[in-house]
């Protein structure tokens, strides 16, 4: 079984991480995040700007793991 990993963009990688923490219903110690794009702004405020993304995958647990 494969770990759930989802990816999220906001406006910064902290808001990028509550929301994928929500999403996962998990604790941010049950999380293994990889940020994948820092948030920049354009110039002045403009166009350009980029959103922040991360990737997060529930780690697994005893429960997740299936003897075969």
């Amino acid at each position: 079984m494969k770990p759930k990993t989802i990816e999220i963009e906001a406006k910064t990688v902290k808001e990028a991480i509550e929301i994928a923490l929500k999403k996962l219903q998990a604790k941010k110690e049950a999380v293994d995040i990889m940020i994948l794009r820092e948030a920049h702004k354009g110039l002045f405020g403009m166009e350009g700007a980029e959103l922040a993304k991360i990737k997060a995958t529930l780690k697994p647990t005893a429960k997740n793991i299936r003897n075969i």
